[in-house]
């Protein structure tokens, strides 16, 4: 029988999901670009592997928002909203701790969930995944950015509702009339044209090669040697970068771990991996988005205004920066003098929160900077420490006055969520080996509403 569909809170939208399974473990699923909970029973294949994960874990799925059964969005989902929702269903389901799986384009929520929250994963599967979507001058296992976009339009425009999408994705039923019906209805029912081709289009942009070190919950990268959608090479590639995850290939040319005939093998791996993971120990490191934020000239202004003046003004700006703290979910690590330390979940919220500040003149004769970097932190008790921190320290020095500067990390991330980035060029940060690639925030979502609304 079908599981009862229930509705997670995600922000302003209701996310859908199903729990079903007998299993002591929790196991999240996370499709591919589109997913449709209830049309998914009808598949036998993908029945049969879910039926059988519900033996040995207790499994919830849902459809991202946009998606399916879940509310619609105003525009794809970024992968930090993902990240959000997948949290949203996982507190709805009353789920403390949860093994993830990951599938193709889905696993890269899964990642960054992995790195950000390693206290709520007990372990990580990623299925025909990989960390970047197109080619680089460094990431040689895709194809062009030009020539993926040719082959959207070749798929979406013309094909899109009609099941096209099988001779990609599950190429050995490509030949059956019964699975080519199916997955056309599959697609009319998760994914619009103008939809798809918007989840397809932020899929382009992924990369997530910077967080990947950051990841220490115990991992298993699967893979199809022949895989149509996903060469292998960059799951091996993937693979090597997450410190002690396992690598295991299969035969077959089939993108979904439920079509092909060693999908009992992939479950007996899955079943395996998942119920003899030992709890891993409370992690001391976590991937979070730095925020570090300074009064400009401050020395001169506290001199010429002095010391009582100085600190009312410090005391008001405090508030303000705490303020647009609470409304961007930013958690508050320490002041440093006239500055603010703060990390965030996410890049989104960080620079957004970044920007508000910086642009806030509510207090006259108050300018402020700030940095932003995504990257590995130390937790210290109240405190945290790493390279990170300091990161984003050197890079809140270099921006001048109302400015906001971010690392490569973070623009990468925040891929698809809006906020405009202008190239700062690449600088020495000190103290920090390497150059680094900088960015300006020229822009944000919340900055171009109009203030009447």
């Amino acid at each position: 029988m079908r599981p009862e569909t229930r509705y997670a809170r995600s922000g302003d939208l209701s996310i859908a999901y199903q729990a079903f399974g007998e299993g002591e473990t929790d196991l999240v699923l996370a499709y591919p670009f589109i997913s449709h909970l209830d049309l998914g029973w009808e598949s036998p294949l993908l029945a049969r592997f879910l039926r059988r994960l519900g033996t040995f874990a207790r499994v919830i799925q849902f459809d991202r928002r946009g998606v399916g059964l879940s509310d619609p969005a105003g525009s794809a989902p970024t992968l930090e909203e993902r990240m959000d929702d997948l949290r949203a269903v996982l507190d709805d389901a009353g789920s403390e701790r949860a093994a993830l799986l990951g599938m193709s384009e889905g696993a890269a929520s899964c990642m960054l969930f992995a790195a950000a929250h390693p206290e709520r994963t007990s372990a990580l599967i990623l299925w025909g995944a990989m960390a970047r979507s197109t080619e680089a001058d460094d990431y040689h296992w895709a194809s062009s950015k030009e020539a993926n976009l040719e082959s959207m339009r070749e798929l979406i425009a013309p094909q899109w509702g009609q099941g096209s999408t099988i001779e990609i994705f599950s190429p050995s039923l490509a030949d059956n009339p019964q699975a080519r019906d199916l997955q056309a209805r599959y697609e009319r029912q998760a994914a619009s044209p103008m939809r798809a081709w918007e989840l397809l289009e932020m899929f382009l942009d992924l990369d997530v090669r910077d967080i990947l070190p950051s990841i220490h919950t115990p991992t298993m990268v699967m893979h199809r040697r022949s895989d149509h959608a996903v060469p292998i090479g960059a799951a091996r590639w993937l693979a090597e970068q997450i410190e002690g995850s396992a690598f295991v290939e299969y035969e077959g040319v089939d993108h979904f771990p439920w079509v092909g005939e060693n999908s009992d093998e992939v479950l007996d791996r899955i079943e395996e991996f998942i119920t003899g993971v030992r709890p891993a120990p409370t992690p001391e490191r976590i991937l979070a988005t730095v925020l570090f934020t300074d009064i400009v000239d401050s020395t001169r202004k506290a001199s010429e205004l002095g010391d009582r003046r100085w600190k009312a003004l410090l005391s008001e700006h405090q508030v303000l920066v705490r303020r647009h703290l609470g409304w961007c979910e930013g958690r508050e690590i320490k002041t440093t003098g006239d500055g603010f330390l703060a990390t965030f979940d996410g890049p989104t919220r960080a620079v957004e929160c970044a920007a508000a500040i910086a642009a806030d003149s509510s207090i006259p004769g108050i300018e402020v900077r700030a940095g932003v970097h995504t990257g590995e932190l130390e937790l210290m008790g109240d405190d945290v420490g790493g390279i990170a921190v300091h990161v984003a320290a050197r890079v809140c020095g270099l921006a001048g006055a109302g400015e906001v500067l971010a690392s490569r990390t973070v623009r990468d991330l925040a891929a698809g969520s809006g906020i405009e980035f202008a190239d700062f060029g690449r600088h020495r940060l000190k103290g920090v080996p390497d150059e680094w690639e900088l960015y300006e925030v020229t822009s944000t979502p919340l900055s171009r509403q109009d203030p009447a609304t």
